[in-house]
């Protein structure tokens, strides 16, 4: 059967949407958040099962914008890839600000986990700008372990039993970490960062980092050698992300009229219009008029 044209779609997932934002265009039932287990609350950030079934011969490319998170994945069906070869089965997604483009193909089957600040070290015993922007396979990092998981989970007769398997291999792995390291200086440092970062995603980006210092009791130096540690970014760079996210919750609102790109601008913390767009266009790969009019598509598709 001949190839159909790649089709591309966004997905956009800010902290207070469940599954995804208003701009996503999967089809629905295809995403479920699963709890978290009570010990695992202060590392991972929400567990995500994902499914979808594609026609033969056809492939969407998912353009997925930053959130800065770290992500472990265990794909159980066709893995999807960020490039043209293949997707790997088990692997841990680095902390990054770039839009990722993922390529699926046939029948997309898995669990994702997304991980919060101070997580990577405990979790995957590296510090988290090691893998910054990168995908690695999980067995480089757990000696074989990760395939090992990922069998376990596939025999699972069902997607609760899947997750109960995963969270009680990170709950038995943050118990090693916790023997290994050194808990009071681990614990501190993972919360210092997490302030850090709750601060300046509450400001949208608009707390310098003087202050985000102050705040938490830290230098500035310190805070830029924690966030690179804990979360694998800079601080400015989360402050970007949070920028570009503020953006987003601002266009979602719904108003008699749609301001001018200079109006949001200035209200979102940019120096001008011209400051917005190549934001936009580096954090996520397309102006704000090419995101306003894929997400006006999806919203005109899902009323109809």
């Amino acid at each position: 059967m001949p190839a159909q044209p790649l089709h591309e779609r966004l997905y956009v997932r800010l902290d207070e949407d469940p599954l995804h934002g208003p701009e996503a265009a999967m089809p629905a039932g295809s995403l479920q958040a699963f709890p978290v287990a009570a010990p695992l609350r202060a590392h991972v950030a929400h567990i995500l099962r994902y499914r979808e079934a594609l026609p033969e011969g056809r492939e969407v490319l998912e353009r997925v914008l930053p959130d800065g998170a770290v992500r472990l994945v265990f794909n159980l069906g066709d893995a999807p890839s960020a490039g043209d070869g293949a997707g790997q089965p088990v692997e841990a997604i680095g902390a990054s600000a770039a839009p990722a483009l993922v390529r699926l193909r046939g029948k997309v089957e898995g669990l994702s986990v997304t991980l919060r600040p101070g997580a990577v070290a405990a979790l995957l015993g590296m510090p988290a700008s090691e893998i910054a922007g990168t995908a690695v396979h999980l067995d480089q990092l757990w000696r074989g372990e990760g395939a090992e998981l990922r069998e376990r989970m596939a025999a699972a007769p069902d997607d609760a039993s899947r997750v109960a398997v995963l969270c009680a291999m990170l709950g038995h792995r943050l118990a090693q970490a916790d023997a290994a390291l050194h808990p009071a200086a681990s614990r501190a440092a993972t919360r210092a960062a997490t302030r850090a970062a709750q601060l300046i995603a509450g400001s949208g980006g608009r707390q310098s980092l003087r202050e985000v210092a102050a705040a938490v009791g830290i230098g500035e130096r310190r805070l830029q050698q924690l966030f690179q540690q804990q979360v694998g970014l800079s601080p400015r760079t989360w402050g970007r992300l949070a920028r570009l996210h503020a953006c987003l919750r601002s266009l979602r609102q719904p108003r008699p009229r749609m301001p001018g790109w200079a109006e949001l601008a200035l209200d979102g913390g940019f120096y001008d219009q011209s400051h917005l767009v190549n934001e936009f266009k580096t954090l996520s790969g397309l102006t704000p008029t090419e995101f306003l009019g894929r997400a006006v598509s999806v919203s005109s598709n899902t009323a109809a």
